[in-house]
């Protein structure tokens, strides 16, 4: 029983940290998704209601000043609304769902299409850590930077042409 070959192929090289890159797009996609998806079932519920069922739920008091003024704004919120903040999330879903299939098939759009989607949010994270200082955020930008420098720095190396 022979072996078959790890190599990856003519014109391709290994690349672990491109298959992380790709499994991270794949994955926010897939969250992207599943959250449009609770979104769009929201959009003609009694929002305050729920909330307050899940402050029930999670043994905290619905009565404190934070919680109702979050459910004032839910309040506030139509279902038209709603469902255009659905429709927003699916559309960035799949695109991310587009940036990780390229970068699995290792078109050179698809780097191109990472490099500034991630380029993209550098500036906000950035100035979001300025003015509020959040470990989230922080890593987030970390992922986003290695992300732009990885695939700018191996561009030639992961994207060759086939011709």
């Amino acid at each position: 029983m022979s072996r078959r070959s790890r190599n990856p192929g003519p014109g391709r090289t290994r690349a672990p940290t491109l298959y992380a890159i790709i499994w991270f797009k794949l994955g926010k996609a897939l969250l992207l998704m599943l959250l449009a998806l609770g979104v769009w079932q929201l959009s003609d519920r009694n929002l305050p209601a729920l909330l307050r069922q899940l402050l029930l739920f999670l043994h905290l008091d619905p009565e404190k000043q934070f919680f109702v003024d979050l459910g004032l704004q839910l309040s506030r919120l139509s279902a038209e609304r709603i469902q255009w903040v659905a429709a927003a999330t699916l559309f960035y879903s799949l695109f991310s769902l587009a940036e990780g299939v390229g970068l699995w098939l290792r078109a050179g759009w698809a780097g191109w299409m990472a490099i500034g989607e991630s380029a993209f949010f550098i500036p906000i994270e950035v100035y979001e850590l300025l003015h509020r200082f959040s470990p989230t955020v922080a890593v987030v930008l970390v992922i986003n930077v290695g992300i732009v420098w990885y695939l700018l720095a191996n561009r030639e190396r992961l994207f060759r042409h086939h011709g």
